[in-house]
């Protein structure tokens, strides 16, 4: 049986390398992001390497946009029975700079999108007797300066996978979260241009305080959501992996 997952945030970086790792694993792909366009270079690679996706455009956020998204997508490939929570956005600032927009915009993609796609998904699991959930967090859950609601937002995706760990376990679904370090993706060319240095000047200082040496790939964490989706993993359920080159607790 050919099983269907589904991966937002899909159009580039994390998303898009771990729809790829995904499709390589046997799985069908919905790559879903806010634009359906966005996704095309997604779908395209996907199916050059043999494997069968569709593209999706859905606001994560949205309720209409979130239970439309997960139906086309069983309608088109079959009951998605994995869901990756990568959707995010970031808007950066520190406290007194930040605006309410900025809050709560990050706080809508990162924590009402997962929760949103994981009550649409979920019912396709239990229905299934199978699933895996696996929301993508960050090391800025620890605290980061200038990241109130980013922290805030992976923080909370934390606890949110061990509750839903908890509830759904008992139906053959688990539920973990891969805490990614520093990893090389355009998102953070944003982080970048704030700070006033070229995205290379920013990538070489970070490695420097890095113990592996180096920055992080998307495909290193796309290989980290791959074990969790796993049979392998199957008594794996309510962790968070922290995936940074050195230890993070």
């Amino acid at each position: 049986m050919t099983r269907t997952a589904l991966v937002t945030g899909a159009a580039r970086g994390i998303g898009a390398a771990t729809a790829l790792r995904l499709a390589a694993d046997g799985f069908q792909v919905a790559v879903l992001d806010l634009r359906e366009e966005d996704c095309a270079a997604t779908v395209d690679a996907v199916t050059a390497a043999g494997g069968r996706a569709v593209a999706v455009g859905a606001d994560v956020g949205d309720t209409d946009a979130a239970a439309a998204a997960v139906a086309r997508v069983a309608d088109e490939l079959g009951a998605p029975t994995v869901l990756v929570n990568n959707a995010g956005i970031l808007r950066d600032n520190l406290l007194f700079k930040m605006s309410e927009a900025d809050w709560d915009s990050v706080i809508s993609v990162h924590l009402r999108g997962a929760f949103l796609m994981s009550r649409e998904v979920q019912k396709h699991q239990v229905a299934a007797g199978w699933g895996r959930i696996v929301n993508l967090s960050s090391t800025s859950a620890l605290g980061n300066r200038g990241q109130a609601n980013y922290a805030t937002a992976k923080s909370g995706l934390q606890g949110f996978t061990k509750t839903l760990a908890i509830e759904l376990g008992r139906f053959g679904v688990t539920v973990n979260s891969v805490a990614p370090g520093f990893i090389a993706t355009d998102m953070l060319r944003q982080t970048a241009e704030r700070l006033g240095i070229t995205f290379e000047q920013f990538l070489e200082g970070a490695a420097k305080e890095i113990p592996v040496g180096r920055v992080g790939q998307p495909a290193d964490i796309a290989n980290a959501v791959s074990f969790f989706c796993s049979e392998a993993a199957s008594f794996v359920n309510g962790q968070v992996l922290y995936v940074a080159g050195g230890p993070k607790a």
